[in-house]
């Protein structure tokens, strides 16, 4: 039995789908398709119930997947025990919000491709809806966003949640403390409607009887620091994003009398019962991201004033 057309069945179950399937092992459709069939001919069974328009596992095809599984599963222990596995020489499709990306994402991947050289990224910025439906989907390996994501198959795990904080222009925002009232007769920028950030900051001022004067939506966040230099208003960024960019551009982080409410991060990915590559990137993830927040918070108590 060919362990890649049982691999290209498990895809093509997991996802419910063989266009995503297909899309994951980097094939074409009727090379999946050919691969299931010649797998059905060779158990003498249909797998996939092809009558219905909404993908469907025949009943044989739910009994298989289980042998898929352990099949799979005792391959790749077969090769981690005789060492095939050591070099990681695969491709991973990561996805990262923009918070991410400026805060611990960078370095995270200079510090991976000294760990594991044989691995090849590929690397995605978007929205967190777009990343969890992505890897939902199977078109990403794992994703780091504000929302965990859902679905059969799919894991999350939580990371350090994000700091927030308030950053203006130095040469026009001259205090270091401002009160939330005076903030909100400011022009605010924020990530996109409906993200984390842009809810929780209107929530803000309504518990507290305000009406921000205005707040803009700007997804990008090296545009909303150009828009910060440029005078345009305030931003509310992740600290660890924001301490990493005013080393580079003129910024003043601000603060403000009223706590802000911390931006979750979630790391969530599929796991492959072919390879170990997506939990080990998890586990470098999480230490990493922990390690990064930890020193964070403490150079903020070491620098905090009496």
């Amino acid at each position: 039995m060919n362990l890649r057309f049982v691999e290209a069945f498990y895809w093509v179950a997991s996802l419910k789908s063989v266009t995503r399937a297909a899309e994951k092992l980097f094939l074409t459709q009727s090379a999946m398709s050919s691969r299931i069939s010649t797998l059905e001919e060779e158990l003498g069974v249909l797998l996939l119930d092809r009558s219905e328009k909404q993908f469907r596992l025949t009943a044989a095809g739910a009994r298989f997947l289980v042998f898929a599984e352990k099949l799979l599963a005792l391959q790749r222990e077969a090769k981690s025990e005789m060492g095939a596995a050591t070099t990681m020489a695969v491709a991973m499709r990561i996805g990262a919000i923009e918070s991410v990306l400026h805060s611990w994402l960078v370095p995270w991947l200079e510090k991976l491709r000294i760990d594991y050289p044989g691995l090849e990224l590929e690397l995605a910025v978007e929205t967190t809806p777009i990343l969890t439906d992505q890897v939902q989907r199977g078109t990403l390996d794992l994703v780091f966003a504000a929302m965990p994501a859902s679905g059969d198959g799919v894991r999350n795990h939580a990371l350090p949640a994000m700091e927030m904080v308030f950053v203006g222009n130095p040469a026009l925002h001259k205090k270091r403390n401002y009160r939330l009232g005076e903030l909100a007769d400011m022009e605010l920028m924020t990530f996109q409607k409906g993200s984390q950030p842009h809810v929780t900051l209107l929530d803000l001022f309504r518990q507290h009887s305000l009406e921000p004067k205005k707040v803009h939506a700007i997804s990008s966040i090296s545009a909303m620091v150009q828009l910060v230099q440029g005078g345009f208003g305030v931003a509310l960024l992740p600290r660890t994003a924001a301490q990493r960019l005013t080393a580079s551009a003129k910024l003043k982080l601000l603060s403000s009398d009223t706590p802000l409410k911390n931006l979750p991060i979630y790391v969530s990915y599929r796991t492959d019962p072919t390879a170990t590559t997506v939990e080990t990137l998890v586990k470098s993830a999480v230490e990493f991201a922990g390690g990064t927040m930890g020193a964070q918070r403490g150079t903020k108590r070491g620098t905090a004033k009496p």
